[in-house]
């Protein structure tokens, strides 16, 4: 039923003086057009507040045009036709395209995309299982999962035998808890969250056939609020065995037998078939102009490994950056948006691993690009999962102005999609509504935020592309069972659609105008950046508790500005590219470095007031800070990394193996933070791996590299990272070598 729309109330009453002097027809004629002018006068009062106030890299009526444009719907029916629901995969698929594959080359050419074609790369052979089923045969004879049912469940993916066997506790599956248990010819039940891998080996090096365990994001409040939830795992396992990941409510049920004395026996039916590998990949393209060689890049990974298939991760941001590439083609067409001068290549891959093989199929790409926009995890409903849409910057090692082409359009629509009580007199609700009519209307939960890798963006930086990654964290339902479609919301579809969009076309433009504009964003907010960083020095000083944390708080604080201050004048200086005469670029930009500087001198008096402010306050005597003996030291050891050469850093890489090899990719691979750390021994914080790992291949003091690592995160004191660069040395991964002259 159609809901008729009434006028305002006081619209059927017509002042006294009229009504007592005029017909009552022309009475309300004229009230009608004192309101209609009273709308149009409010409306033009917020359209000049949102004016002054809300801007970004495109205009107002760009924005307009693409906020009307882009569909949460048509993205969400993209997902449908990717992933409606997790399947099997029959091996007859490795003998051609994949169905996603298929799916999005057919969406491109319909929209209109140009050069759409599927690219395979050959990768040797993998696993593919086509029948797997867990049984209790005793006391009860019950079906616990079907991988027709819940994929995820079988983790042993090249498992192939009929075994039977009594089902055995072993706790947490440890070492210790495997010792004195007779598990030959037995089922082990694990009941540690994660590890399964881990237990499986020692559980058959007992002489176990099988292990069945619970796969989880960590053992706390997911593991309690998603019991019926199974993570991606996978376990390679023996002729024979097999391993099978379960819920955490269904290893509990299993527990509680066996705690009541019953005897449990599992049944385990697997088979899987070899088939041909490879890296699949969808490539389209949106032409530029002609006027310029240069080409950018977006898209997201629509394989994470073949057996593992996920809603969110990352079908989303695939479906989103096709609906991206349509909405965009219709408003060239359309003449609301310039056709762009640079190309934009479209590119869904196999995650990591596929970005490399196109690269190494491509390598004049790698020339051309000046630019990626990465999205991996992009349609969750963000109140559902307790999240936050997020933008990754690149690191501190790789400055760049793309960075603020995103927060300027992620904030832009963050602004006008959401009700702010200054505007009400014009009316209560957003100043440009961003929802979609199936979608829902939550606010939008947005979050600029320091890199992480782990995606694709960072093997274009690998490739020294700058890149940066749009995410969604946390996701409840990661690399689970549970990443189905019906998670996902349209409404932050079409708001992700237009950030993407937006950036997308400042990106892509190629005039030098563009150029400016940009360049403009980079300096107001590297001014902010700038003054972050002061406020974090100025922090370190207020905390002080005596006079040594006070030095400390002062050198650590002119550290942090004077990191900032470099990284600034990178980020300005990586903006010269965007000009359409190079050597016309580098001469704009450079104008700026020295005025940085500038900003910098002036932050470090003020930095240098606080100190002595915080020091009378203490009634110390202010110093400057000089270099202990230690630094000293550090500053005369040059780090020459010995390692194999190759593309490390920036985070994450870790993900691409498991991936390439046809598996479901590492569970673990994005909770761990930006970068693992694999050496042994003493380490640096988790969030600073990263970037570690990448300087220490600059040639730079070790001093360098500790005020490097706490200008870019908190202060680290030299001793840690002396204790971890002396035992890298050791294990003979670098080398630390003496200035010259020394």
């Amino acid at each position: 039923m159609k809901r008729r729309l009434q006028a305002p109330s006081f619209a059927h009453r017509p002042p006294i003086a009229l009504a007592l002097t005029e017909p009552k027809k022309n009475v309300m004629k004229r009230t009608w057009t004192i309101l209609a002018a009273l709308f149009c006068l409010a409306c033009a009062a917020l359209l000049l507040a949102q004016e002054k106030e809300d801007r970004t890299l495109l205009s107002h009526d760009q924005m307009t045009a693409i906020i009307n444009e882009v569909s949460g719907e048509r993205a969400m029916h993209h997902v449908l036709e990717l992933v409606p629901y997790q399947f099997v995969r029959m091996p007859s698929e490795y003998q051609g395209h994949f169905r996603e594959s298929e799916v999005m080359a057919r969406f491109a050419k319909e929209y209109g995309f140009s050069n759409v074609a599927i690219e395979d790369y050959p990768t040797g052979q993998t696993w593919q299982p086509v029948v797997g089923e867990l049984w209790t045969t005793a006391p009860k004879s019950i079906k616990l999962y079907d991988i027709h049912d819940i994929p995820e469940s079988l983790a042993s993916t090249n498992a192939n035998a009929d075994i039977s066997g009594e089902l055995v506790s072993v706790g947490q599956g440890t070492a210790q808890d495997l010792e004195g248990k007779d598990l030959k010819g037995k089922f082990a039940l694990a009941l540690a969250p994660g590890g399964l891998s881990a237990t499986y080996n020692r559980a058959a090096a007992a002489g176990a056939i099988g292990v069945i365990g619970i796969s989880a994001i960590g053992a706390g409040d997911r593991s309690t609020d998603y019991p019926t939830e199974i993570v991606s795992t996978t376990v390679n396992a023996q002729p024979n065995t097999a391993a099978w990941a379960v819920s955490p409510r269904v290893a509990r049920e299993l527990e509680t037998l066996l705690n009541r004395g019953q005897k449990v026996t599992i049944r385990s039916v697997t088979k899987s078939e070899q088939v041909p590998n490879k890296q699949e990949i969808v490539h389209a393209e949106i032409p530029g102009d002609g006027s310029t060689p240069q080409e950018v890049a977006m898209g997201g990974h629509l394989f994470e490994g073949y057996i593992k298939q996920g809603a969110n991760d990352d079908n989303s941001g695939c479906a989103l950056t096709l609906e991206i590439g349509r909405a965009y083609l219709k408003l060239i067409k359309e003449g609301k948006l310039p056709r762009p001068k640079r190309t934009i290549d479209f590119q869904w891959v196999q995650e990591i691993s596929g970005t490399n093989a196109w690269f190494n199929a491509h390598p004049d790409k790698q020339k051309v690009l000046i630019g990626d926009l990465n999205f991996d995890m992009e349609g969750l409903r963000l109140t559902a999962s307790r999240a936050y849409w997020i933008l990754h910057r690149t690191p501190d090692t790789f400055p760049s102005y793309i960075n603020d082409i995103a927060q300027s359009m992620m904030e832009y629509i963050a602004e006008v999609s959401r009700e702010r009580v200054r505007y009400r007199a014009a009316g209560y609700g957003p100043s440009q509504p961003i929802e979609s009519p199936n979608g829902s209307t939550d606010a939008f939960y947005i979050k600029i935020d320091k890199h992480y890798g782990a995606s694709d963006h960072v093997t274009y930086m690998q490739h020294g592309i700058p890149a940066v990654i749009f995410n969604t964290w946390p996701d409840m339902w990661y690399h689970s069972s549970q990443d189905t479609p019906d998670k996902q919301d349209p409404t932050q579809y079409k708001r992700a659609a237009t950030v993407g969009l937006g950036a997308l076309a400042a990106l892509a433009s190629g005039t030098d105008e563009m150029a400016a504009r940009i360049l403009s964003e980079n300096i107001g907010r590297g001014l902010a950046r700038m003054g972050e960083s002061h406020a974090k020095g100025l922090g370190y000083m207020a905390d002080a508790t005596d006079a040594a944390s006070l030095a400390d708080g002062y050198r650590e604080a002119r550290i942090a500005i004077l990191h900032q201050a470099e990284v600034e004048k990178g980020v300005v200086d990586s903006a010269s590219i965007l000009w359409t005469s190079a050597g016309a670029g580098k001469q704009k930009t450079a104008a700026f470095a020295p005025l940085i500087d500038q900003r910098a001198a002036a932050l470090m008096n003020e930095t240098k007031a606080a100190y002595q402010l915080q020091a009378a306050q203490r009634g110390i005597q202010p110093a400057e800070p000089v270099l202990t003996a230690q630094e000293r030291e550090a500053a005369n050891l040059v780090v020459e990394s010995t390692a194999p050469a190759g593309r490390g850093g920036f985070g994450g890489g870790a993900g691409g193996p498991a991936g390439g090899a046809g598996g479901r990719g590492a569970a673990a691979g994005r909770g761990a933070g930006g970068g693992r750390g694999l050496n042994a021994g003493p380490s640096v914080p988790q969030e600073m791996n990263a970037e570690l790992t990448i300087l220490l291949r600059q040639h730079k003091t070790a001093l360098e590299i500790r005020d490097f690592l706490s200008g870019e995160f908190t202060p680290l004191p030299l001793a840690d990272l002396m204790a971890v660069l002396r035992a890298r040395e050791a294990a003979g991964t670098l080398k630390l070598v003496p200035k010259a002259g020394k």
